[in-house]
């Protein structure tokens, strides 16, 4: 076992009903054998983490044997297929379910330019102001955000600004969206490892989201500053696919999408422009994540820009 004492169960809030939930961990018993295992993670470490294993796997998921798992997996995590864009059985393969689309207006995003809303299905914590060192807390650590966009330059325009963290799990909807109207600018590849990114990990490995491979895309929005999109990969993720067109984009507009495995968004916001809703500021505060789907109102425009 590791020296390090690994908090045994996840809940997150949910937020339409007040409910508090235990989360079913994807792949557990494998999780916890890589992550709290010392012999485990030395495996995982040297052959496992790798850009190879994880492009591979991702293929394998691409084949169309893998469409036996995707009923399986629709029963044991109660995944709507009502919302689904296509019937079960037209996707060819598990890779093709896991980044599936949903029915137009599954997923409403509000014309009201002072409304800012989630862009994914997601579990978030919100981080209203930013410390001086630009750091974001990542359970008993923090990260840099010149780290976290490999950027020191960069990292100097959301310096005491705002971050929104978002971390998706494999059964959730996989594709992210832009939450207001602007200019997006083209995304920048960080390459990095593969680790996963569920809470067990990062009790493990508290630097993960600078570890990891991930993408980075100035967006200058229309009604809440600049704000950066960082896509952070995962163990397993196939790949982390942009499908927006650089220059004007809108409001609830696919950004891209995620293949394979679990995930995390992160989105850094300038000083006073955004003002998280009070509920998921005080469950930050506490810890807890919130889920939420696309298109959710989490915060308005801060009228008093500083």
């Amino acid at each position: 076992m590791t020296s390090k004492t690994l908090k045994t169960e996840i809940y997150y809030l949910e937020r339409q009903t007040g409910e508090i939930i235990y989360e079913q961990i994807f792949a557990e018993k494998t999780l916890r054998l890589l992550y709290e295992n010392y012999f485990g993670f030395i495996v995982f470490n040297y052959l496992l983490n790798n850009k190879t294993f994880c492009w591979l796997y991702g293929k394998y998921q691409d084949l169309p044997l893998t469409r036996s798992q995707i009923n399986k997996f629709v029963r044991r995590y109660q995944i709507d297929i009502k919302e689904t864009e296509l019937p079960l059985k037209n996707y060819h393969s598990f890779n093709a379910f896991f980044s599936r689309r949903l029915k137009p207006n599954a997923r409403i995003f509000t014309t009201e330019s002072n409304i800012f809303c989630a862009p994914a299905d997601s579990r978030i914590l919100v981080y209203p102001k930013l410390t001086a060192e630009t750091q974001i807390p990542v359970k008993s650590s923090s990260v840099t955000i010149a780290e976290l966009l490999n950027c020191e330059k960069l990292a100097q325009i959301y310096r005491q600004g705002s971050a929104l963290c978002l971390r998706l799990a494999p059964y959730d909807y996989h594709r992210f969206h832009f939450s207001d109207t602007g200019k997006a600018l083209p995304a920048k590849y960080i390459q990095g490892k593969y680790h996963s990114v569920n809470p067990l990990a990062l009790a493990k490995v508290c630097n993960i989201f600078s570890l990891n491979k991930r993408m980075v895309t100035e967006f200058i929005s229309n009604n809440f500053g600049r704000i950066a999109y960082i896509e952070i990969g995962a163990f397993t993720i196939g790949s982390i696919i942009q499908t927006y067109t650089p220059g004007i984009v809108y409001k609830g507009q696919e950004k891209g999408y995620f293949q394979y495995g679990g995930s995390t968004l992160v989105l850094l916001f300038q000083p006073g422009t955004i003002c998280f809703d009070d509920d998921l500021i005080q469950h930050s505060l506490e810890g807890l994540e919130v889920y939420v789907q696309a298109g959710n109102q989490i915060g308005k425009k801060n009228q008093i820009q500083s």
